[in-house]
C-alpha cells in the first residue's frame, strides 16, 4: 500500500530521518511487538519502519550511535540508505547478504544496490560497501565505520543466478560472466543430444550462451520475449502469472518445428512458467523438449528480501526431479549442482563448514536466526498438537 512506499520518513529528536531499505528483517514482527508494547505508534506495515522506531527509542545520544544500537537488535539482511540532518548514511548488514555499492558523480556520492544504476546516471563506480560497514557522507567528507564483529561474509548467491542485472558487477564479479560460466558448468554436468540450445529469455540467456559454447550445440532464439511485461515469478496470483507467461513469451515456430531442443532457464520456483514454456514448444512442433536449470532446485523459502513463496508452494519442495519433469511435461530435466554453482563463481566447490554465500534457498542453511519464522512454525505445531 502507499503507506509502505519508501523512503520512510520521521521527525526524530535529532531531526528528520529518512530511510530506504533493500532486504528483509527476519525478526521485525518480534521487535515491532516489543516497540508497540512500549508505546511506539506505527504508520506502516513495513519492516523498514521498525528500524526508525529502534533509532527513535535508543538510549544513545549521537545519531550514529543510535543507528548502530538499532542495527545490533535486528537480524536478517539489509542495505540501508539514511538521509539525516547530519548527512547521508549507508550501511550493509554484517554478512553482506544484500548488495550495496558506492559511486561518484562529480562532487556527489551515490549509493545503489547495483552498479548498473551508476552506469545509467553516468556515475563512476568506486567500490562495494563492505559487509557490516557504515559510511557517513557529510560536509566534513566521507567517513567509514565498522562497528560489528567481523565474520565470514554470506552474499546472496541468487543475485548471480537471477536477481541482479547481467550488466552489473556484484562483489567484484561480472554477473554476465558468472551466468555464462554457470551455463558452461551445467553443460558439463548435464549434457543432452539436441539440435538447438534455447534460452528462456531474458534471465536464461547468458547461461544458454555458456551452455552452447561448452557443448558445441548451436544457440538459437526459439522463444521471443515481449519486453513490455515484467517478471512473472513475483506476480501475486496464479491467474496473473499464467497470463503473464502468454503475453511475455512466444514460440519461434519456424525454428523449433521438428527439432530436438534444450531449454535453459535460471530456476524453477512454482513451476508455472516452466510448464507453460514446455507446452508452448510442443505446440510449436518441437520433436523433443528437454530442460536444464542453471541453479540447484529451489527447495526453501527466502527470508532475506527475495520474494519467493512459502515453502509448500515451491515445486522442488513437494516433488523430486523425476516428478518435476512429469509435472512440466519435459522429455528430461536436470539442475546444476550446488558445487557446480560455486565453481562458476571461481571456487573449488561449496565448503559445507564455511560457505561463502547465502544459499539457503537451495540448501536450507540460513546464515542468521529467523525469529519471526520460528514463532510461526511453533504456533503452527502448537495448533496441530491441539487439534490432534
Amino acid at each position: 500500500s502507499l503507506r509502505n512506499v519508501q523512503p520512510l520518513f520521521a521527525e526524530l529528536s535529532t531531526g528528520g530521518f529518512a530511510v530506504a531499505h533493500n532486504g528483509n528483517i527476519s525478526n521485525a514482527t518480534y521487535l515491532r511487538r516489543g516497540l508497540v508494547g512500549r508505546g511506539s505508534i506505527f504508520q506502516s506495515t513495513s519492516d523498514t519502519e521498525v528500524i526508525i522506531h529502534l533509532v527513535a527509542t535508543s538510549g544513545q545520544r549521537a545519531l550514529l550511535d543510535r543507528l548502530i544500537d538499532a542495527l545490533r537488535q535486528v537480524e536478517g539482511a539489509y542495505s540501508l540508505i539514511c538521509v539525516t540532518s547530519e548527512g547521508m548514511i549507508a550501511c550493509r548488514d554484517p554478512l553482506g547478504i544484500r548488495p550495496l555499492v558506492m559511486g561518484k558523480l562529480g562532487d556527489s556520492t551515490i549509493f545503489a544496490s547495483e552498479t548498473v544504476a551508476l552506469d545509467i546516471v553516468g556515475a563512476e563506480f568506486v567500490r562495494s560497501v563492505e559487509p557490516g560497514e557504515i559510511i557517513i557522507v557529510s560536509d566534513e567528507g566521507i567517513r567509514s565505520h565498522k562497528p560489528f564483529m567481523r565474520t565470514q561474509s554470506r552474499a546472496c548467491i541468487f543475485e548471480h543466478v537471477y536477481f541482479s542485472r547481467p550488466d552489473s558487477i556484484v562483489d567484484g564479479n561480472s554477473v554476465y560472466s558468472v551466468r555464462k560460466a554457470i551455463g558452461a558448468q551445467l553443460a558439463r554436468e548435464n549434457p543432452v543430444d539436441v539440435d538447438y540450445v534455447i534460452p528462456v529469455p531474458d534471465s536464461g540467456t547468458p547461461a544458454a550462451i555458456g551452455y552452447a559454447e561448452a557443448s558445441g550445440i548451436p544457440f538459437e532464439l526459439g522463444i521471443i520475449r515481449s519486453h513490455y511485461v515484467g517478471r512473472t515469478f513475483i506476480q501475486p496470483g496464479d491467474g496473473v502469472r499464467h497470463l503473464g507467461v502468454k503475453l511475455k513469451h512466444n514460440a519461434n515456430r519456424n525454428l523449433v518445428a521438428g527439432k530436438k531442443i534444450v531449454l535453459i532457464d535460471d530456476s524453477i520456483v512454482r513451476g508455472t512458467t516452466s510448464l507453460k514454456i514446455v507446452q508452448m514448444m510442443r505446440e510449436a512442433g518441437a520433436a523433443e523438449v528437454h530442460m536444464r536449470i542453471a541453479s540447484p532446485p529451489t527447495m526453501h523459502s527466502c527470508y532475506y528480501g527475495v520474494d519467493t513463496p512459502e515453502r509448500e508452494k515451491l515445486l522442488a519442495h513437494r516433488l523430486n526431479i523425476e516428478e518435476m519433469r512429469e509435472f512440466i511435461h519435459a522429455d528430461s530435466l536436470a539442475f546444476l549442482t550446488i558445487d557446480g554453482l560455486y565453481r562458476a563463481l571461481g571456487e573449488s566447490g561449496r565448503d559445507p563448514s564455511r560457505p561463502t554465500h547465502c544459499d539457503a534457498c537451495f540448501t536450507g542453511e540460513y546464515p542468521t536466526s529467523l525469529t519471526d519464522q520460528d514463532e510461526i512454525m511453533a504456533a503452527g505445531q502448537l495448533k496441530l498438537h491441539a487439534v490432534g
